[in-house]
């Protein structure tokens, strides 16, 4: 996966308007969370969605708490981690956490 790093509440900003392009992925995670991990990993591992199809960002939200945050109010979404949330038209369209983040349900969604 190619991961768009987000460092600043104007990224977030730049992502919902992007989505009314192509849907933008967010993965928010933990970097000292085994569990973050391991849903980390596996959506790499399992990932085969064309990237022209689902642009992919990934959040330190240990590093940058302030965005995520800002992520839980703009979307209405609780914070959680490790947790994915889909954005197109500037909407979360899905949203998961811990290990029900599968890309089976991504695909649906996009």
């Amino acid at each position: 996966m190619d991961w768009n790093h987000i460092t600043s509440v104007h990224d977030i900003e730049a992502i919902i308007e992007r989505s009314r392009t192509v849907p933008c992925l967010i993965l928010k995670h933990s970097t000292t969370c085994p569990i973050s991990s391991l849903a980390k990993n596996r959506l790499e591992k399992q990932w085969d969605i064309d990237g022209q199809a689902i642009e992919t960002y990934y959040l330190d939200l240990l590093r940058y708490r302030e965005v995520s945050n800002f992520i839980a109010a703009e979307f209405g979404v609780r914070h959680q981690s490790p947790q994915v949330l889909l954005i197109r038209d500037a909407a979360c369209v899905y949203d998961a956490s811990h290990l029900d983040i599968r890309v089976d349900e991504l695909r649906p969604a996009a």
